[in-house]
This record gives structure tokens, sequence and C-alpha cells, in this order.
């Protein structure tokens, strides 16, 4: 089992996606740090990803490049991001997991007895919550994204709209 996730995982395809997802997080990680107070959010696929967040294309640009240096330099953290997807998803399951088990036994399932178990479900949700952050870092470690970007160059960098939410499609190669 674990060497066919690991072939699936190997895939051109889809470890074209962790790659740009990682880099991605790492470009993510730089922009945050030049504007700490602005939303910045990204979606990575096979040919690049979009960084939303009203910053000027040349930061982005700028960012992009530092990070895909940073990354070939060893500092893999930068392709983990605390506020990915996959920890929202990790989360999600978990806690959804954890209430529905403790609220589902018992020995009849009247309403006062789910009531009742209405505490416990609360803490195995808060338990479920604790242990998905970092189980959702693994996750991004091993699964969805990739610190080695290998190749992948940085092509071109395009402001798609402006307003409000700015997005940049960031195109990569290799």
């Amino acid at each position: 089992m674990e060497k066919a996730l690991t072939n699936l995982l190997n895939q051109p395809l889809i470890m074209r996606i962790r790659r740009n997802h990682g880099l991605e997080h790492a470009t993510i990680h730089m922009l945050s740090a030049k504007y700490p107070h602005t939303p910045i959010a990204g979606r990575a696929d096979a040919r690049g990803f979009f960084i939303l967040g009203r910053l000027p294309t040349d930061a982005v640009a700028e960012s992009a490049k530092e990070a895909a240096s940073r990354l070939r330099a060893g500092e893999g953290h930068l392709a983990i991001h605390p506020n990915c997807g996959t920890n929202f998803l990790t989360a999600a399951v978990l806690a959804g997991l954890a209430s529905f088990a403790t609220l589902l036994g018992g020995r009849t399932n009247r309403a006062r007895d789910r009531l009742e178990r209405l505490p416990l479900a609360i803490l195995a949700t808060v338990l479920a919550l604790i242990i998905a952050r970092p189980i959702g870092s693994a996750a991004q470690r091993h699964v969805t994204t990739s610190a080695d970007i290998g190749g992948l160059r940085i092509g071109e960098i395009r402001r798609l709209r402006g307003g409000r939410t700015t997005v940049h499609r960031v195109h990569t190669q290799g």
C-alpha cells in the first residue's frame, strides 16, 4: 500500500502539482513577510499557481523567485503553510468523525442520551482539532506538497484582475 501511494505521488502530473503547491506556499511566506497585514491566499495546479491578495505584480514575481531559490537552498519548511486547505480538511474530517463517533454510541439513540453525550462529543472534537494540526502538516509534507521543486522555473506572471481582490497567475515551467 505504501509503495502504491509513493508511485501515485511520483506520477509526473501529481508531482508537478505538489511542486507548484510547495512553491505557492513558499511564495506566500515571502509575501506575508513583506506585507504582514495583507490577506493572501493561493491555489496550485499543474501549470503553476494563483496568488490572491492586493499585491503589486513585481512583489509577486520577486517573492516567487526568492521562494524558489530558498527551497533549492534546502529551506523545505517553506513548502508547509499553517493556512493550507490540507490543514482545514484534516481538522474538519477529524472533528466530524470524533463528534459523530461519540454521539452515535450508547444503549439507545434517544435525543436525551445524545444530549447527555454532548460534553463527550465536545471534548472529542477539541482533541481532534488539537491533533489535526500536526497531522495536517504531515499530510502537506508527505502528500500534498513537495519542497523538492526539481527543475521547476518561474515563467510568466500575469495580473488577472484588480479591484478589491487582485489575482496573479504564476506560470511555472520544467
